[in-house]
């Protein structure tokens, strides 16, 4: 994993590096089984539907459906426990579109649960962000972080270490790994930041000590902070700030090892069409339509992410906030290819080290 210092706004749409995911096995399905239908199903990680119909989904969804006439479903639930559905309906599929934050959409590739599809607009997405082989395209642009309350802290904690102090006892949770984008996700930074797996499961065992236990949704750990109820938990971007407009509470902060300097890495939201979807036609509609110029510059403006599209150059007021919060952390590139091969290894060795 190789670090680069990150910039402003600028460098948010580039500073991805997702790898090129495995070769996926079986066939798809190039006619629709329910072609006749005005329906398109959708199955994703939690963080872009608002809590009160006020996010990026609830606008693209809303505007698909006037344009087009076709109705979305919408299944939320975290990245892995999505997968492990459509895993678990691959003889009777239910789902047309797959959205998941990595590992988990590089593994729906290698379990063969996607077929290939470029949406319109996928050439000004990055090549790092995208398969190359038409597997599934980022989205909407994100980073990890965590969440804190600021009416019970004053100011955000700085390091991992601080979250082992006596006053986070019972105040402190995070998404479970394996299950959850951002779960694992907890994993993937402690690796990081603390020079490897054993270093980080060290740490996390004695991080035990605080945590509430297991979640498999982090979207639902940000109004527990927001009330008070935890004073840290994990999130991303997207998710926190956008959660942030009706939860005045949350604050967005990035842990360092020690001495070292604060760090994340990108997490986008990445879609791609279901192997034997259901409605394939209208799920091909659908990604085409969230890549829109539109809905691209809707991501920050409604969403409180980054856009996909290097073509789309936001200046509304959330990504110039969103540009600020981020100045001056570290991102750092995971080995996507690695870590979809050994999550169950790091899973595992997650569980064993914290009890779980």
């Amino acid at each position: 994993m190789r670090r680069s210092l990150l910039t402003p706004l600028a460098a948010v749409t580039g500073s991805l590096a997702l790898a090129a995911a495995l070769s996926a096995c079986g066939g798809s399905s190039s006619a629709d089984s329910k072609s006749d239908e005005k329906v398109v199903t959708v199955y994703s990680a939690d963080g872009l539907k608002g809590e009160k119909g006020d996010g990026w989904y609830d606008k693209v969804f809303k505007d698909f459906e006037a344009k087009t006439g076709i109705k979305v479903k919408y299944v939320e639930g975290g990245s892995g426990e999505m997968v492990q559905r459509a895993v678990r309906e691959k003889s009777n599929t239910q789902a047309d579109v797959l959205v998941t934050l990595p590992p988990f959409i590089q593994q729906a590739d290698t379990k063969g649960l996607l077929q290939p599809y470029t949406p319109a607009g996928a050439d000004k997405v990055p090549d790092a962000q995208k398969n190359a082989k038409g597997k599934w395209t980022a989205v909407v642009n994100n980073y990890f972080g965590f969440i804190y309350n600021k009416k019970e802290l004053p100011q955000a904690p700085k390091t991992w270490e601080e979250l082992l102090g006596s006053k986070y006892k019972n105040k402190l949770q995070y998404s479970t790994p394996g299950v959850a984008g951002d779960g694992t996700a907890v994993v993937i930074k402690a690796m990081h930041d603390f020079g490897g797996k054993e270093a980080a499961m060290e740490y996390l065992k004695k991080l035990q000590a605080n945590n509430v236990g297991p979640s498999a949704s982090t979207g639902k750990l940000a109004p527990k902070v927001d009330k008070g109820e935890l004073l840290v938990a994990n999130g991303d971007v997207q998710m926190n700030y956008a959660q942030a407009k009706t939860m005045p509470n949350l604050g967005i902060w990035f842990p360092a090892a020690g001495p070292g300097k604060p760090t994340t890495f990108a997490l986008p939201y990445a879609a791609g069409l279901v192997d034997k979807a259901p409605h394939t036609t209208n799920g091909k509609k659908l990604l085409d339509f969230m890549l829109t110029e539109q809905a691209q510059q809707e991501v920050s403006a409604i969403g409180g992410g980054f856009a996909a599209r290097t073509d789309v150059k936001a200046t509304d007021p959330n990504a110039t906030a969103l540009a600020k919060l981020v100045e001056g952390v570290e991102v750092f590139e995971p080995n996507w290819l690695d870590i979809s091969t050994n999550l169950p290894s790091y899973v595992d060795a997650w569980k064993s080290a914290t009890g779980s």
